[in-house]
Formats: C-alpha cells, structure tokens, sequence
C-alpha cells in the first residue's frame, strides 16, 4: 500500500483497498493489523543492561586502577590485585544500577506523555494511544489536535492545518475531500493530512492510510539520527565542577606521591596510593547521582499527575516566583452546568425549575430557540446513564447539551453548515435545515453576540432591539458574572436555501435576533484556596489569566484568594498600559480578564523581563507561544492540545492549579536534596585528600593504603550519598522564597561548609593516627596496623555521622527525626557492617591490612568521629529544656 496515491482515490476506492467502513474497524481486525503496522518512527536506540555495566569500565579512573591491579599482581601482591578487582566491579554495580535505574524512570516518563487519537471502532468514538492506530481506522480530529498518522479526508468542517514542519507553508491550508490529480505536489494534496501536522481550525474525519515509518514524516525520519539528550544546566555545571575539581585533585594526589617518594617511602606504594587517592576524591559518581534523584523527582511528580516533559522545567520549578494561570478547567472543576436561563424579562433559575422549564418551552418561542440552539450549535457527545449523564467534549458545550436534554429536544433539525468557534471572534454557528426552515444559530458571549442582532424576540414576536433590551441583558450579565457565573448569549435568523451555502461566514453571523442568555457556573477546585495561599506562603503570585468575563473573573479570584484588591485588568486595558504599569498590575491585582493570546505572551515576557520566573499553564492552541515563552510551560492533560503539550515543559494529568503548587513543591525538594549530597559527597573526598596531604607534609607515615583508600571510597561515598537523595522535603520547603534560577550551586555558605568539615574530618583521621602511633611506641611494636586501622576506621565513622548533619541546612538531624529517611538509615547500617567486617574477619584483615581494635581505640574513634554530633545533640537537648 506504500505506493498507493492516496489522494488520487475516490472515498469508495480507499475504503475497498483498506477493507474497512465508515463506521471505522472492528477491534478484532485492528488488533490483527496491528502484528503488521506500528504507528510509530524507529525509537531512538535504548542502552541494554549488558552496555550500561560494560560503559562502567570505560571511566579514566577506573581504566587507571585496572592498571594498577595489573602492576600488583605481576610483582607478586595477588592480595592487593584481587582487592582492587572486587571494589572496581563492586563500583561498577552500583553506577549500573544508579543509571539503569535512571535510564528506565525516564522512558516510563516519556509514556505517560505520548499523544492520542480519537478513532471510530465497533462503531464507537474511542481514545487511543496514538501508537496503536492501523492502517483504516478511521480517525477524528478537530483544531489544536496534532495528526497522528498519514489520513485521507472524507468530511471536513472549516478544516485548516498547519503544515509547516512538512512543506514549509507559513500559513494554515485549508482542507477539503475532493479527488486531486496524481502529479499533485505534497503541499498541494488538500485532501490528506500529514502525521505530525498541527490542526488549526475547524474538525475533520478520514481514514488512516499510512502510519509509522511509511508516513511522509516517516520518510523523513529514516534520513535522520536522533541527537543524544542534552544534560540539564545543573548537570552541566556539575560536570565542569567535576573538571576543575579533577585537575585539583590530581594535582594534590601527585604532589603526595612525589612528598612521600622523597622521604624514602616505596615508589609503588606512593604511585598506588596517589592513583587510589585521585579515584576515591574525584565525585565521578556525582551526574548518576544527580540524574537518578531527577528521574526519581520526575516518578514522584508523575504520581502527583505533574507529568514533566524536560528535566530542566524540575530544577527551573524550584525558582519559581509568578504562576500564571488559566481559570477554567485549573483553577475551577471544568464542569460546567447551566445555573440560569433569561428571556427578555424572563428569568430562571434551573436546578429548582427543570419541570417548569420542560412545560414553559411549549409556549415561549425564545425559550424554545435557545434550547435548539444550545443543542446544534454544539460538538459535545452526551450519553444518559442511570440518573445522570456522561458527557465527551467541551465542558461548556457539554453542560449546554445536557441542559436541553433535561428541557426536551426532538433533534429533527439537520445540520448544513457551521462555522467553528474561535478565540477571536468568541462565537459559533450553525446553519441546519428543521422541518423545511433553513436557520442560522449562533451562541457566543454576550458583549460579541448583541453586536451582530438587530431584532430581539419578545412574546413569540420579533421586535426592534434597542439600548432599552440591551441594557436589561447587560444588567443581568453583570449581577450573574458576579456570582461567577459565565454568560453566554444565544441569537438565530432564517435565511433561504439558496443562501445556506452562498452567505460568507460574517454575513451569516449578521442580522441576527436575540432570544436569550444562559448562566454556567463551574466551581472552584476543592484544594485550590488552600494550593493559593502556600504560593503566597512560599513568595510566589499566583495570577489569573481568563477569557471569561471580568466579573467571573473577579467572582472566582476573590474565592480562591488570588486577588482581594478587585480590580480586573481587561485586554483592553493591556493594550493602553506601558510595560510597567502592566507589570505592577500582574503583581499586585493579578487577575486578567477578556484576554487574547498576544496578551497572555505580552504578559509573560514581561514578568521575565522583570526578573521574575513564570510558570505560564495553557489548553489550546493559541496559548502555545505564552506557554513556549515562559520559564516552565504547563499544559493541560485533560482540556490540552497537542500543539500545547508539543510547547510544554510539564502537562498537568489532571488540568489541577494545586498540581502546579506540588509540582513546584517538589522541584524545591529535589534541588536541597541535590545540595545536600554535594555537600556530603565534596566534604568527605576533601577529607580523604586532605589526611593523605597534611601527613605528607609533616613527613609522618602512610596513615591509610591504597586498598583502604578505594574502600572508603566503596563504604561511604554509595549507597549513604544515594539515600540523602531521597531525604523527604523539610517542613518549612513552602515558607521560603524562591531560590535565584542563576545561584551558585556553592551559594548561602555551602562551599565554606564543605571544605570546613572536609579540614575536621582530616584533622580528626590524622589524630587518630598520631594516639595509634604513640601506643605503638609504648607498646614497643614495629608494626603500623594499629594506627592505620584507627585512622581508616575514624575517616569512615567520620563521614558516617556527618551524611546525618548533610539531611538539612536548616535543622539539625534530631528535629528532623531519625526515622523520617529509612534509606538512610539501612545504608549507613550497611556500611558499618561492611567496615565491621573488614576490621574483624581474618580474610578481610589480610586483604586490607587491619587488625582487631580494643575498647579504648574504639572509645577514641568514636568520640572524634562523633564529637560535632555528640555537640549537635547537647545543644538540641539544652534548647528542648530551655523552651
């Protein structure tokens, strides 16, 4: 079917070479054809297991201590050799698991944003993901969806595409189902739709003629490799710190094995022990880490329906200081329900009223064209269940829909025509033809539509529409907008047969009659007030952005709390404001009512011309450039398009403004959690260096082994920096300001805390050493076990006690409690054990040149390891007693 010119063939033709039907495929024949078709391009080439270990090997570092193993076992020291092995491949499982486990958390978050369809089978529309699609199915699409396959048109509506990834056409085609000839250019072919395009306008129907990597995009995909993900701004940084702190390293690493050289010791010993010392210094395992604490962040935030798109958006999420946010569908339930219905002088309340309503439409012509045009002029799909009704489509429509069916509707009518609703011109019409009678129907909102009526409809007859009748529905407007309520105005003509489709779209849509308004209410989310007021909590403004009516606007921001000043900015407004002013607006009223798209980008560029970091949300495909502009574009999982979610850096699973605030909440925690092993990771291997460097320089003795180096390395630097990235967020993490997005990872003080506590943990290892070295001399014993395994023994209890100090920079670990981060502490057991095990089984003792250590050296071990935490606990009991 590859060669097939799909545009060429008549409707009859593609259905009989497909063998399907209008009413879409079976199930069955879909699940068969989809053994044969895969509507997917060839996916970027995932590392298996095997190639993730074996990349282990290739670090510099680790390539040096193989060498190094090489060298000892070929003068004989198999013991050191076989030791170097098993810690360079115990490492090497560790990296495995930290980036096979990164590697999958993020391909699981890739599925959850993959796009869908909206396809015809067994007769019924359906929603699938968009990777099951076969050749035949028979697929839906409307504007701001993005086509999911190669399709030939069989009906279309105002249908237009935006093919410009395709063809280079800058502006949207418009789409029809006729027969075009063979030679047809590819920018040509107005009855297909291209994968991959966007829908601008209108809706359309056609069947799946192509999918995959036989789509025109597919061709093209096949001529390209897809480039390697990018690392976040904080990986990058972290790397080029790794540089720098490499050369620093070898530098220190080689100036201790010249010193200890030159005092005499064995050249091999001190070319060991500097290769040792510059693999257990260097972080190499900080950008594993970093990316399994983000892809860990990014599972979460999943969980919590925040399904992020970028890794960067979960560093950017914790700088956040302005949110700006739609109203309908983010910060209210997006369930709409007709609350009010108004007639000129006539007006009622519905929930109390369905049954009067039901007899009131027999004998009131306004009332009766109202509800018929609230159900044709209308894409919802409702379906009555036992004692409700589930409803697919737009909310407002939907409510509209479920309201006339509760009044009474025959449905006769068929419809000819319509024009589709756009942001711009904030209407829609239909043309239907109803028992002979060809009728424009038109709803939209009240201040668009009573421009385009020069009648109104009053006691069954249609009389002049003056400033009188105006007056009264603009008064109604305002008293129901306050009350939240969205007004929506309802007006029709008759035309004739031969003008149904020879009248333009703006000729249809005037002298038009008025017959009434409607009032919708959707309530604001549950959670949404409590969500507000952590923002402010947390210095951030939270700011609405609506087309709605300003007083449902103002209505809905005093609920939620957003704004108490009540003043709402119009579009109007904006366009009269300097950028200034605009900004003062944004900060201090934060609500923005009647808005366009260009106003929503004006908005958020200039909050980011303002220092200010946006997160910007968005549904359709207009809010695009806004979303694409600001700092963490949000799109909405429910109510979004395509086009949005393309833009986005984050979609919200459930459109909820309280996802946004959890969102931002754990982007905060992620970030400290990040601060908080670098801090752990840098002042242990500071330590480390630092012991090896001070001895040289005093021309003491080795005070640790190559082989007990490496170890160290092994015990703390694993699974302990591991467990510190998934600290649970402090208390107070949403009563802080936002952090700068351009502060040094080193900013309020971490880089003087890590190289003061990398100093104390050298300082307290080296005196250590020195009472090790003085019992041996008393003792008389030639032998420098006993000092080193104190030495070796004190660096890592050392390291041990301050990953506990590394949970906060804010609380000391007995606030935060013990037993708020279990991983941390079965990963510290873990290492006592493993340096249990290697100061008290013979092996090990070979191995590693350790002795069995008696209750005095243990008492002195632990009391300089522990001595700041001992001092932490003091003063947190001494505070407890004082309050």
């Amino acid at each position: 079917m590859k060669n097939v010119c799909w545009h060429h063939e008549n409707v009859e033709s593609v259905i009989d070479k497909l063998q399907t039907t209008l009413d879409g495929l079976s199930s069955l024949e879909a699940g068969k054809r989809q053994s044969l078709y895969k509507n997917r391009l060839d996916a970027e080439k995932v590392n298996g297991p095997w190639k993730i270990f074996f990349r282990q090997f290739t670090d510099t570092m680790v390539l040096v201590l193989l060498g190094a193993a090489l060298i000892s076992s070929i003068i004989g020291d198999i013991v050191d050799a076989i030791t170097i092995l098993a810690i360079v491949i115990v490492n090497a499982f560790l990296g495995f698991i930290q980036e096979y486990r990164a590697e999958r958390s993020l391909n699981e978050i890739k599925k959850l944003a993959s796009p869908t369809a909206r396809v015809i089978r067994d007769g019924k529309m359906q929603i699938i993901p968009a990777d099951e699609l076969v050749p035949g199915d028979m697929v839906l699409m409307e504007a701001g969806d993005r086509v999911p396959a190669d399709i030939r048109l069989i009906e279309t509506f105002a249908l237009e595409v935006d093919e410009a990834a395709l063809t280079g056409e800058s502006m949207p085609v418009e789409k029809k189902t006729g027969i075009l000839k063979e030679e047809t250019p590819l920018a040509e072919r107005s009855n297909m739709v291209f994968l991959g395009t966007m829908v601008t306008r209108g809706r359309g129907k056609g069947i799946v003629v192509n999918t995959g990597m036989d789509t025109q995009v597919g061709r093209i995909a096949a001529m390209l490799k897809e480039a390697d993900s990018p690392m976040t701004p904080l990986q990058t940084r972290l790397d080029q710190l790794g540089k720098v702190l490499i050369v620093i390293c070898l530098i220190v690493c080689a100036l201790v094995s010249l010193l200890g050289i030159y005092r005499g010791e064995p050249v091999l010993v001190m070319l060991m022990a500097g290769i040792s010392l510059a693999v257990a210094a260097i972080p190499e395992g900080l950008p594993a880490i970093v990316t399994v604490v983000l892809a860990l962040g990014v599972q979460r935030m999943a969980k919590r329906n925040a399904i992020v798109r970028k890794l960067p958006a979960v560093e950017t999420l914790g700088c956040t200081t302005v949110i700006c946010s739609d109203k309908t569908g983010t910060l209210t339930e997006n369930k709409m329900k007709v609350d009010k219905i108004a007639t000129y002088l006539e007006a009622w309340s519905c929930e109390e009223n369905w049954s009067q309503l039901k007899t009131e439409k027999d004998k009131n012509k306004a009332l009766r064209i109202l509800i018929n045009i609230a159900f044709y002029c209308n894409n919802s799909r409702v379906e009555k269940t036992k004692g409700d009704f589930k409803v697919e489509g737009d909310p407002t429509e939907a409510a509209l829909m479920v309201m006339a069916q509760k009044i009474g509707i025959d449905g006769s009518g068929l419809r000819l025509r319509e024009i589709p609703f756009d942001s711009a011109r904030k209407k829609m019409s239909v043309v239907i033809n109803q028992d002979g009678k060809f009728l424009v129907l038109v709803k939209g909102a009240l201040d668009v539509l009573i421009d385009t009526c020069d009648k109104i409809l009053y006691q069954n007859k249609e009389i002049k529409l003056t400033a009188k009748e105006k007056k009264w529905f603009y008064a109604e407007q305002e008293e129901w907008a306050g009350n939240a309520l969205r007004v929506l105005g309802f007006a029709y003509k008759e035309i004739s047969e031969e003008e149904v489709f020879k009248l333009s779209d703006d000729e249809l849509e005037t002298g038009l009659t008025l017959v009434g308004i409607c009032g919708l209410i959707d309530p604001p989310r549950p959670y949404v007030q409590q969500s507000v007021r952590q923002c402010l909590r947390a210095g951030i403004v939270p700011v609405m952005i609506t087309g709605d009516h300003p007083l449902t606007a103002r209505a809905i921001a005093y609920q939620v709390g957003i704004s108490k000043t009540g003043r709402v900015v119009t579009g109007q407004q904006i366009d009269k404001l300097g950028d200034k002013e605009l900004y003062k607006a944004a900060i201090h009223d934060r609500v923005f009512a009647r808005v366009t798209p260009e106003h929503k980008h004006r908005i958020v560029n200039v909050l980011k011309n303002n220092k200010e970091v946006v997160a910007m949300t968005g549904d359709g495909v207009n809010d695009a450039p806004a979303v694409k502009a600001a700092d963490i574009g949000i799109s909405m999982g429910i109510t979004g398009t395509d086009v949005t979610r393309e833009a986005s850096d984050m979609i919200l699973a459930d459109d909820d403004f309280s996802t946004i605030v959890n969102a931002v909440y754990e982007g905060r925690a992620i970030y400290d959690n990040i601060r908080k092993f670098i801090r752990y990771l840098l002042g242990c291997n500071i330590g480390e260096i630092l012991v090896m460097f001070l001895a040289s320089l005093l021309a003491m003795p080795l005070p640790l082994l190559p082989i007990q180096i490496l170890w160290i390395n092994l015990v703390t630097d694993g699974l302990p920096a591991m467990a510190l990235g998934l600290e649970p967020p402090e208390p107070d993490i949403m009563r802080r300001k936002p952090r700068p997005k351009d502060e040094n990872i080193f900013a309020r003080g971490l880089g003087w805390i890590i190289l003061s506590r990398g100093l104390y943990i050298a300082v307290i290892s080296l005196l250590a050493f020195m009472i090790g070295l003085l019992f041996i001399r008393i003792q008389g014993v030639d032998s420098l076990e006993v000092p080193r395994t104190m030495a070796f023994t004190t660096l890592v209890f050392a390291q041990l006690f301050y990953v506990f100090e590394c949970r906060s920079e804010r609380y000391s670990p007995f606030e935060l409690g013990f037993f708020k981060n279990k991983f941390l502490l079965g990963a510290v057991l873990c290492s006592v054990i493993m340096q249990l095990m290697v100061i008290y089984l013979p092996v090990m003792q070979t191995a590693f040149h350790t002795v069995p250590l008696e209750l005095w050296q243990w008492c002195i071990i632990l009391l300089l390891a522990g001595a700041k935490f001992i001092g932490k606990y003091i003063l947190f009991i001494f505070k407890r007693f004082l309050v």
